[in-house]
């Protein structure tokens, strides 16, 4: 495995096809379904590893997910955020004609763009409102959801189905403590407006949610009965920081070689934020140390990324040097698979398959454009 090209995108078979099943599992004991976040990995190939781990089906946050797991033959989708453009709304419908397909809806303005499409084309959806539970980002607050719901009535082409929220603020916490508070946070919205909904004779027949960090709380209650985590099949360094895994449990990294050593205390690496990414979550996660683990190595913090290289200090003695290749956990695995076309698969330090990022936003083109010649 070390006799790769560099920098690399490595994942651990034995430690993803764990992290999967102990999701799986943990729902399963729980009675919850598992509709998992693809934006982590985008790849059709660990979602069917999933979904024949008992995933339910799926939940996209981008049209191009929702495509790729169609045409692969998922049928049940959930779209994470509000589509609106006609462009996206047009590819939304067209799945329809072969999946299941739960639109997400935080606002009349967004429904009546909807209920518009789906007029037009003479198709239902089915929808989910998003309630706010602590991340101030998309949804409304649990109190005004009866009225969100009322308002939205009129759209005849769109069936409410139920709420589901993201609990993002748990990024934010300091300690486990405060991670188990956005998970109570979580569960109170949940419970109080799916309360509310019920009690004026709404069908609420989903309950989702989903966060890495919060679902080993949040399964456990009776409220929820739908769980849409995504970070969990890779980990990273940001769940080791938010105690959620350990660093045995996470399957992504990034291989890369130590090409300069200016300085005693500073490496250089052939892996900047093209690769490892910068990306410290929207919240800037104060308790983060630098931008990745080096596996085996706690004497090295990477802290800083240029576009194709980074920079290491050395806090104490090392023996790595110039040539030496290492490890690392990356901060973000979701955007680091982002990046990348294929991630290799390895079993016990054997390259065993590479596996495909199909479903990366563009990587083929959805529409048809007549170019004009060049003069």
């Amino acid at each position: 495995m070390f006799e790769l090209p560099t920098p690399s995108i490595l994942v651990d078979l034995d430690v993803l096809e764990a992290n999967i099943r102990g999701m799986a599992d943990l729902c399963k004991a729980n009675n919850k379904e598992l509709w998992p976040m693809v934006k982590t990995h985008k790849s059709s190939v660990i979602a069917r590893m999933q979904y024949e781990a008992g995933a339910k089906g799926f939940l996209v946050g981008t049209i191009e997910e929702a495509e790729v797991l169609v045409l692969n033959g998922f049928t049940n989708i959930m779209v994470a955020y509000p589509v609106v453009s006609p462009e996206n709304l047009k590819r939304v419908i067209d799945l329809t004609k072969e999946a299941r397909v739960v639109l997400t809806l935080d606002s009349v303005e967004a429904a009546s763009l909807i209920n518009k499409a789906l007029r037009e084309r003479g198709v239902s959806m089915e929808y989910l409102i998003k309630v706010d539970s602590g991340g101030r980002r998309l949804g409304v607050e649990p109190g005004k959801v009866v009225r969100l719901a009322e308002k939205l009535r009129e759209f005849t082409y769109l069936k409410l189905r139920g709420i589901c929220t993201h609990s993002g603020h748990a990024y934010n916490a300091r300690s486990a403590e405060e991670v188990r508070q956005a998970a109570e946070d979580e569960v109170k919205a949940l419970r109080t407006a799916a309360d509310f909904l019920k009690d004026e004779g709404y069908e609420v027949s989903i309950v989702a949610t989903g966060c890495t960090p919060t679902a080993r709380y949040v399964v456990r209650s009776e409220v929820v009965n739908v769980m849409r985590p995504g970070s969990y099949v890779f980990y990273d360094a940001m769940q080791v920081a938010l105690g959620t895994t350990t660093v045995g449990n996470c399957a992504l990294t990034v291989l890369t070689t130590v090409i300069s050593r200016p300085a005693p205390n500073r490496l250089i690496i052939d892996a900047g934020s093209k690769t490892l990414s910068a990306d410290r979550s929207a919240h800037n996660m104060p308790i983060l140390r630098g931008y990745g683990i080096v596996k085996e190595h706690p004497e090295l913090n990477v802290t800083s990324l240029s576009e194709e290289v980074g920079k290491i200090e050395v806090e104490g003695r090392t023996g790595v040097n110039v040539g030496d290749k290492i490890e690392i956990i990356p901060t973000h695995a979701c955007m680091v698979a982002n990046n990348a076309s294929y991630l290799i698969g390895h079993r016990r330090g054997e390259v065993e398959a590479l596996i495909p990022v199909d479903a990366r936003e563009r990587v083929r083109s959805p529409i048809s454009i007549k170019l004009r010649e060049a003069v």
